[in-house]
């Protein structure tokens, strides 16, 4: 999403005791994570495309906004965003959203590696939509493309750009930022990017079929933490009451960006409160995982949350929007880290974290790269021993 300065509008308080910390472990709940030594030591001096890592990983340039991508003809989207990759036989996808509006190619380009990590194609999978921030991937192998604007739709694409995308207006009209399929339980996760934004559910009537479902919105339990219940949207559509208001007792969550499954757990991003969160889909229960004003012991390490990931090993992976412009590492053991920065590029924001299928390469942008621009984006694969 473009950078923007959120009010803090929720109160702390008392919340140190009262979100108790992750989920993930299915353990008894723990403090939010606290800074500490990353798991794959100090970064290292800056390379030669300004990324700071730690020792034993490289990166590469895979495409730049405005240019052809090395070894195709297709020119590469502005404001590159959120991103996903596919299984290719033996290569891999990798999509890409393009945060811009309609008339400046607002939709969805991918680029496609084979099994030595190669760029053989890239192609344009989505057309004529507005500022396409997040979203999320399927189990049945598509990509959910969501429109961060007032109203805007999702819409189901073709990794492979075979199949035309599809609109799915079952899902809500309003303004969507992420998406993370639960194939456990039968949901689709869903974030909205505003101030006084939700957290939403969509159960499609079948699944693997989003024509038609049913979309609910999360509500708050007693407290501010633990259990909580959903109740449904009367009106998806949105119109004429957004569909933010049209439940009673909706819990608010300030910016909602980043949003990912996996392990019976949704973690998702909110940005105007910098926290981290996890809805265990199995207790229905909500906890934090991070809160940039529950560190102690020195300056937090992670600002401005955004898009999110998650590593085999059970390692969370925060984009920064802005911030030092950093992709920090929250572990399982309550700890978070800077995994690596992008130096030089103040003006521009990390996106779309992704990890190649067999976990060994990271895929992220520089949305506006040194230019502090769209078209200047910029984006990256980070290989290494990243520990499964």
């Amino acid at each position: 999403m473009e950078r923007r300065t959120f009010l803090r509008t929720a109160v702390i308080g008392s919340s140190a005791a009262a979100f108790g910390g992750t989920l993930w472990r299915g353990a008894a709940l723990a403090d939010p994570a606290q800074p500490a030594a990353g798991p794959y030591g100090a970064l290292q001096a800056a390379n030669s495309n300004g990324i700071l890592l730690p020792s034993g990983f490289t990166s590469r340039i895979i495409a730049r906004s405005g240019q052809t991508v090395p070894g195709t003809s297709y020119t590469w989207h502005s404001a590159p965003d959120g991103g996903a990759t596919f299984a290719d036989g033996g290569g891999w996808i990798y999509v890409s959203n393009a945060e811009v509006s309609a008339s400046s190619g607002g939709g969805a380009s991918a680029v496609r590696f084979d099994s030595s990590g190669a760029v053989t194609s890239a192609y344009r999978i989505l057309s004529g939509t507005n500022t396409n921030c997040a979203g999320g991937r399927t189990p049945w192998n598509t990509w959910l493309s969501c429109e961060e604007v007032t109203r805007g739709f999702v819409y189901e694409t073709d990794p492979w750009g075979v199949n035309a995308a599809v609109q799915r207006p079952a899902m809500g009209r309003f303004k969507h930022e992420a998406a993370a399929a639960d194939p456990d339980h039968g949901y689709v996760y869903l974030t909205e990017d505003e101030t006084d934004g939700r957290f939403y559910r969509f159960r499609p009537t079948t699944w693997g079929k989003l024509s038609s479902g049913t979309l609910q919105v999360l509500v708050a339990g007693t407290g501010t933490s633990g259990p909580v219940t959903w109740t449904t949207v009367p009106d998806p559509d949105g119109s004429p009451t957004q569909t933010r208001y049209q439940v009673s007792g909706a819990k608010v969550f300030n910016g909602g960006e980043g949003c990912f499954y996996a392990a019976g757990t949704c973690w998702f991003t909110t940005k105007g409160d910098n926290r981290v969160w996890a809805y265990d889909a199995n207790a229905s229960s909500l906890s934090l995982v991070y809160d940039d004003s529950l560190v102690t012991g020195g300056a937090a390490p992670l600002a401005g949350v955004d898009n999110v990931t998650r590593a085999a090993s059970g390692d969370l992976y925060v984009a920064e929007d802005g911030g030092n412009m950093e992709i920090c590492l929250i572990t399982p053991d309550d700890t978070v880290a800077p995994f690596l920065r992008i130096s030089g590029q103040p003006g521009s924001e990390i996106t779309g974290p992704a990890f190649s299928p067999d976990g060994r390469r990271l895929y992220f942008s520089s949305q506006r790269g040194t230019s502090g621009s769209s078209s200047g984006g910029i984006t990256y694969e980070v290989t290494g021993p990243f520990r499964s």
